[in-house]
């Protein structure tokens, strides 16, 4: 089985560079409330685990988010390029963040009872409720939202 290829990836300015191998190129949609307001909008996202390499992360910066959570972005055009788990190297990078994502697939919604009203994906997804997600993720520190 060959291996699968690195895909590179970057902010707006280009100040911050990175690789990472998604573990699959099916990707999800976060509808929170706190991903909405970090992001613009739904934070769409592909699970990228330990494969994240930065190439340039001088203005990379980091936000904690919660107790257990930390959002990564672009500290000089301020582009929204992943979330992970502290202290785990388990990066969900932003699908957008991707130089080609032409092969890349909608196939979840997260927080799904978060989103507003004002919008709707037409893809056919698997939906999950934020009771739904933090069942799946298990007990975390401070019983915040991801």
């Amino acid at each position: 089985m060959s291996e699968a290829p690195r895909l590179s990836g970057g902010c707006l300015c280009g100040a911050v560079r990175f690789t990472a191998t998604p573990k699959s190129h099916n990707y999800g949609v976060c509808h929170c409330s706190m991903c909405r307001r970090w992001a613009a909008g739904p934070f769409m996202a592909i699970v990228c685990g330990d494969t994240v390499k930065f190439d340039k992360d001088a203005d990379l910066g980091l936000y904690q988010s919660s107790a257990w959570a930390e959002r990564g972005f672009c500290k000089k055009c301020g582009t929204s390029l992943f979330y992970k788990f502290k202290g785990k190297d388990d990066y969900i990078v932003s699908t957008e963040a991707f130089d080609d994502t032409s092969d890349f697939k909608l196939v979840a919604e997260i927080y799904i009872d978060e989103k507003p009203a004002n919008y709707a994906f037409a893809n056919d997804t698997k939906k999950m409720t934020g009771a739904e997600v933090m069942a799946a993720v298990g007990p975390l520190q401070g019983g915040e939202e991801a």
